[in-house]
Formats: C-alpha cells, sequence, structure tokens
C-alpha cells in the first residue's frame, strides 16, 4: 500500500541533530505534522523554526516511560500519531572490558528501552485505530558486528530481533513496523570514524530519505546504501573463510582501529556527561 506524507502526524525521537534532524525536515517539507521529541528540546526548535507550527519540539527522555506520557501530552494536539520514527540513539565506542557499568547501561536503555517505550506508549492507539507505522532506526552493525563497538552492536541486533518480532506481531493489526539499517554515517555520532573500503560515505539525509521511502511504501528492511544488504546476506550464506576474505577486502572488522579520537572527543564527552 503506497500512502502519501502530506497530511500524516509522526513523532521523530532525537529530531535535533543528524538523521533525526534531516528526518523531520524532509517529512515537514512533505506535509506531514511532525512532533520532535530530544533532550535538546531548544536546539530541536532551532532547528525547525522555518515550518512553524508544523513541527513541534518537546522535551523527552526516551529511556524514562513517564517522560514519554509527559512528551505526548505536551504535543497531544497534533496528533493523533501515523508513525513513530525511533531514531534516537547513542554510539560511545571502545573496548568493552574497559567501558564503564553505567555507560552499558546506559547505550541499552537509550538503543533499545528507548524504542520500546516508544512503542508501548504510542502502539496501543494505533492498534485500536487498525492502522499506523512504527520505523525503527538501527544499524548495519545489527547485523554485522564491529569490534570495539560491542555493546553498541548487541543493542542493534536487539533493536533488529525486537523489530522482527513486533512486526509478526502487529501485522494483524495493520501496523507495519520498518527496519532501516544505515552503515557509517556523516554525522556528529560517527565523527572520526572511516569508512568501510570502497564504500561511499552516507549522510544523514540518505537515511532520511530511506525512512520517507518506507513511510510511503512500507518494507520490513531497508539498508543505506541499499546494495550493502545484497553484499551482507550473500556473506552471511557463505562459509566462514569466504566471510573473512569479504572482511579482509571490506576491512570491516578493522574499521574502529582507525577511529580518530581527537574528532569524536566532543561527541564521547556529550554522550558520558547524560550518563547517570
Amino acid at each position: 500500500m503506497t500512502r502519501q506524507i502530506e497530511g500524516m502526524s509522526v513523532i521523530v525521537t532525537g529530531g535535533a541533530r543528524g538523521i533525526g534532524r534531516a528526518t523531520v525536515e524532509r517529512l515537514a517539507r512533505a506535509g506531514a505534522t511532525v512532533a520532535v521529541g530530544d533532550l535538546d528540546p531548544d536546539l530541536a526548535a532551532e532547528a525547525t523554526s522555518a515550518f512553524g507550527g508544523r513541527v513541534v519540539a518537546a522535551h523527552l527522555d526516551v529511556t524514562d516511560p513517564a517522560s514519554w506520557r509527559g512528551f505526548l501530552d505536551s504535543v497531544a494536539g497534533l496528533g493523533p500519531w501515523d508513525a513513530l520514527v525511533n531514531n534516537a540513539g547513542i554510539m560511545p565506542l571502545g573496548s568493552v572490558l574497559e567501558e564503564e557499568d553505567a555507560l552499558t547501561r546506559a547505550i541499552f536503555d537509550v538503543n533499545v528501552h528507548g524504542p520500546i517505550n516508544g512503542i508501548k506508549a504510542i502502539a496501543p492507539a494505533m492498534v485500536e485505530r487498525g492502522r499506523g507505522h512504527i520505523v525503527n532506526v538501527a544499524s548495519a552493525v545489527g547485523r554485522v558486528p564491529v569490534p570495539d563497538a560491542a555493546t553498541y552492536s548487541a543493542s542493534k541486533f536487539a533493536v533488529v530481533g525486537f523489530s522482527e518480532a513486533l512486526r509478526m506481531e502487529l501485522a494483524p493489526s495493520g501496523v507495519d513496523v520498518s527496519l532501516i539499517l544505515p552503515a557509517v554515517v556523516q554525522t556528529e555520532l560517527a565523527d572520526g570514524v572511516p569508512a568501510a573500503k570502497g564504500m561511499k560515505p552516507v549522510t544523514a539525509d540518505d537515511v532520511a530519505a530511506a525512512i520517507e521511502s518506507v513511510l510511503i511504501t512500507p518494507r520490513p528492511e531497508t539498508w543505506v546504501p541499499s546494495w550493502a544488504q545484497t553484499l551482507t546476506k550473500v556473506t552471511q550464506a557463505m562459509p566462514r573463510r569466504f566471510q573473512d576474505f569479504v572482511d579482509r577486502a571490506t576491512n570491516a572488522s578493522q574499521l574502529l582501529a582507525g577511529v580518530d579520537p581527537a574528532a569524536r572527543a566532543a561527541y564521547e564527552e556529550r554522550v558520558r556527561r547524560n550518563v547517570r
């Protein structure tokens, strides 16, 4: 079923920066009404001020069910909600053996419990109406793990598994569930992270375009870039020796060995500052 963005009411989490901001801008330009949830609502409001009353920003801590309730009260006038884009996420990097326990919990709280909290808050009304769409922004590392991002990889694997089960659970109710799996994206979250060999850098707007596309024509899984899905699935169906060959050719397992710590310093500091 093909749908129109114009007239949709959509919630986007983590909408003040990066992929979230690009998504909000795309959907608003296409005529959607958008509620932006972010820990920094002032930055979100600044980023979306050009769209007037069709885009409203409010404080949201996706890890806290009570914050979800407060957020939904703040933006209730824009609903009922046609779609929820679970985009908020964090990606601190480093050896899991040196990772603080609080940071490990924070990665799962934001990346896994965040989408689950949002879905529990919004999906019941979608089920009652018999329509709706949940878009979970995961990552290519939700299918292909990368060293020095073990907890992040695990959190995205969890989002993939949760989304696939949720799709089967909600399908009889008329609610779609879509996964977006981007490779390394040129945003603050990936500052200092090099692209894999032979892979053209992906922009936030590339991912936003994929999100817009699945809202128009729902699909279970969309990779950005799209060719990475074929390469990954063919590779994973092959013997381990062939998988190792592809890994060497793309340098995937050594990708984070080339991270520039200075380029990531500001992002890593901000993520850790919000860890409780």
